[in-house]
C-alpha cells in the first residue's frame, strides 16, 4: 500500500485482533503507530512489535471513560508529532438486551469513537493527510436476535459517518468505515468455537464463498486503503469486508444462528 509512508496514526483496541492487525498493517507500510487497550500485558506486547518496525506509541486506556479517552489521543498526538489517521476499532462487544450489554455496546462502540473523533478533529484539522476510519459491522444492516445493541451500535456507527463526514468536509477530513463479516484471529471467540467443535461454527464457515473466515489483515487492507491517498476521492462511505457472506441466505443473515456476533 503506497502512500501511507510518515502517516501519524492512531488505533484504539489496538492490540489484538483486527485492532492489532491494521496497526502491524500502518506500521509496515512506513507510518509511525500508536495503540490503547485496557489489557496492559497485551499492549505491552503488540508494542513491541510495532517498535521493532518503526517508531510507535501504547498507552493503557478504558475506552469506555470520557476523559481518559481524550487523555489519550493527546498523548498520542502529542507523542506522534500530530495526528493523520484516527482507526475508531475498539468495540465493548455488547450483545444481550439488557443493561449491560447496551452499557457495553453504547459506551464503548458509540460513545469511544464520538469521544476519540472530537478529541481528534483538532489534531487533524493540521493535517493535510487527514482521514478517520470507523470499524462498523455486516451486522449493522441485518437484525441479530443473539446480539441487538452490538448490531443496533454498529449501525448507529454507519449512520454518524456519514453525518460525521459530512461535517468535516470543509476541513478536508475524510471519514468513512469499514463492515468487517466473520472474522477470526488467535483468542477470538469464533477462534473459541472452532476448537470447541461448536457445530455452529462449522455452518457459519460453510455460508461464506471461500469456505473460510476473513483474517485481520484482510480487514485491514481496507483500512489501509481508506486511509491512503488511493481513496482520497472517498469520503461518507462503509465498504462491507466479508468475502461475499452476506450475499447468501444464511451468510450473516441468520444472526440467530450464532453466525455472526
Amino acid at each position: 500500500m503506497s502512500g501511507l509512508a510518515g502517516l501519524r496514526v492512531v488505533v484504539t483496541g489496538g492490540s489484538r485482533g483486527i485492532g492489532h492487525g491494521i496497526a502491524l498493517g500502518f506500521a509496515r507500510a512506513g507510518a509511525s503507530v500508536s495503540i490503547c487497550a485496557r489489557d496492559a500485558a497485551q499492549l505491552v506486547a503488540t508494542h513491541a512489535e510495532l517498535a521493532a518496525i518503526g517508531p510507535a506509541h501504547a498507552q493503557v486506556c478504558d475506552l469506555a471513560d470520557g476523559d481518559a479517552v481524550r487523555t489519550y489521543v493527546d498523548a498520542a498526538a502529542t507523542a506522534l508529532g500530530g495526528l493523520d489517521v484516527l482507526v475508531n476499532n475498539a468495540s465493548g462487544f455488547g450483545r444481550s438486551d439488557d443493561e449491560a450489554g447496551w452499557a457495553a455496546a453504547v459506551g464503548v462502540d458509540l460513545m469511544a469513537t464520538l469521544r476519540a473523533g472530537w478529541a481528534a478533529v483538532p489534531w487533524l484539522r493540521q493535517s493535510d493527510r487527514a482521514a478517520i476510519v470507523n470499524i462498523s459491522s455486516t451486522t449493522a444492516f441485518r437484525p441479530s436476535v443473539i446480539a441487538p445493541a452490538y448490531a443496533a451500535i454498529k449501525a448507529a456507527l454507519v449512520s454518524y459517518t456519514e453525518s460525521h463526514a459530512k461535517a468535516l468536509a470543509s476541513d478536508g477530513i475524510r471519514v468513512n468505515a469499514v463492515a468487517p463479516g466473520s472474522t477470526t484471529a488467535p483468542g477470538h471467540f469464533f477462534e473459541k468455537r472452532r476448537l470447541a467443535g461448536d457445530p455452529t461454527y462449522a455452518a457459519m464457515v460453510a455460508s461464506i464463498p471461500a469456505g473460510r473466515l476473513g483474517s485481520p489483515d484482510e480487514i485491514a487492507d481496507v483500512v489501509l486503503f481508506l486511509a491512503s491517498p488511493a481513496a482520497r476521492w472517498v469520503t461518507g462511505q462503509t465498504i462491507v469486508a466479508d468475502g461475499g457472506q452476506s450475499l447468501f441466505e444464511g451468510g450473516g443473515v441468520t444472526a440467530a444462528a450464532g453466525k455472526t456476533p
